[in-house]
């Protein structure tokens, strides 16, 4: 090497090493370093999961009658645990929530599949169904999970239906860590139940698995779950009267962990009114009756789009007002002045909104 370009080469390599040494005088005089961690959030769950990632639909198939499972692929896709889901942004701008159903070892893709519900859905199902196919690319964020698998000796699990798709990645790991468990899957008929091969080969031997189709053998008896013991972990996921029945057949002080697929419950307790402070108008919100029904009664042409207190779309600035926070999404610091109008509530009597 020519000595010209020795000097060079030193002169970048002194002039790096001159910046990294600047950089660390300034992270050392910063106020705020070193940060303070927390072995866990306080609120906000997921919120670095809400970053809008686009992945390529490259395999759509039918696990089921009714049911449409996609791989997703992408690259720096975050890892993931059993029990996470996925928002898909959809290409109407709609934001639905699914729960993965893959292998979490499988770091190039995510998989998830959904049930077409009609009529009573609100329109994400049928644009997954019409509109997801192979090639066609979307946004998503996440993943999050609420529904975690915790450590235990013994598990029992109880899916109706597309309940099955956060379970089944939660049987693979019991498996795999040699746990004990057994799982109840129900459903209206063995060809709508999606992944039953594959649940019956992991309970296979030992009869793990006990399969009720409705059409066969009419609802599942719950008997047995008054006697499971007290270390053992129950998972449910599926229709709300399922999940109900579930919690009901349990031992006294026992609660099943659970999944909903319906939105977080938005109503429950006292009337109370929200002022429209910019719009000069009040509404008032019924017990069975969520904000944002109430405000959109008013002003059409609020946003909103999951409905499920996931996505953020219905977020509004609070001016006056104790907040019944009923989230997944904010940090501690926007619940200071903000709700999400589709889930939350009033802690009083009166909520002002700048509106």
């Amino acid at each position: 090497m020519s000595m010209p370009r020795l000097r060079t080469v030193a002169l970048v390599a002194g002039a790096a090493l001159l910046a990294r040494r600047a950089m660390r005088r300034r992270i050392g005089a910063a106020p705020l370093w070193p940060m303070p961690s927390l072995d866990e959030p306080v609120s906000g769950r997921g919120r670095l999961a809400t970053v809008t990632r686009r992945v390529l639909v490259t395999e759509r198939t039918v696990p089921a009658e009714g049911v449409v499972q996609l791989r997703l692929e992408g690259t720096g896709l975050p890892a993931w645990q059993p029990g996470a889901h996925l928002d898909l942004v959809l290409p109407s701008g709609l934001v639905r929530q699914y729960s993965l159903c893959g292998d979490p070892a499988d770091t190039g893709a995510y998989t998830v599949a959904t049930r077409l519900i009609e009529p009573g859905g609100r329109g994400g199902s049928r644009e997954v169904h019409d509109r997801l196919r192979e090639g066609t690319e979307i946004e998503i964020r996440g993943p999050r999970n609420r529904f975690p698998l915790v450590d235990a000796p013994a598990y029992v699990f109880v899916a109706g239906g597309i309940g099955i798709t956060p379970i089944l990645p939660m049987l693979r790991a019991a498996e795999a860590a040699g746990a004990a468990w057994r799982l109840l899957y129900c459903g209206r008929s063995r060809a709508t139940m999606p992944y039953l091969d594959q649940v019956e080969k992991l309970g296979a031997p030992g009869g793990r698995v006990t399969v009720v189709a409705e059409d066969e053998s009419g609802l599942p008896g719950l008997g047995f779950l008054a006697g499971v013991p007290a270390e053992t972990a129950v998972y449910c996921c599926g229709p709300d009267g399922l999940m109900d029945a579930v919690a009901a057949a349990l031992p006294e002080g026992r609660s099943p962990r659970l999944e909903r697929f319906s939105p977080a419950a938005t109503t429950g307790g006292d009337a109370f009114e929200v002022e429209l402070r910019r719009s000069g108008r009040t509404v008032t919100v019924a017990p069975e009756q969520s904000v944002l029904a109430a405000v959109r009664s008013a002003l059409p042409g609020v946003p909103y789009s999951c409905e499920q207190g996931f996505c953020g779309t219905c977020q509004q600035r609070v001016v006056a007002g104790e907040i019944d926070h009923r989230d997944e999404l904010l940090t501690d610091a926007e619940r200071a002045d903000s709700m999400l109008i589709c889930v939350s509530r009033c802690a009083g009597g009166r909520l002002v909104l700048d509106l």
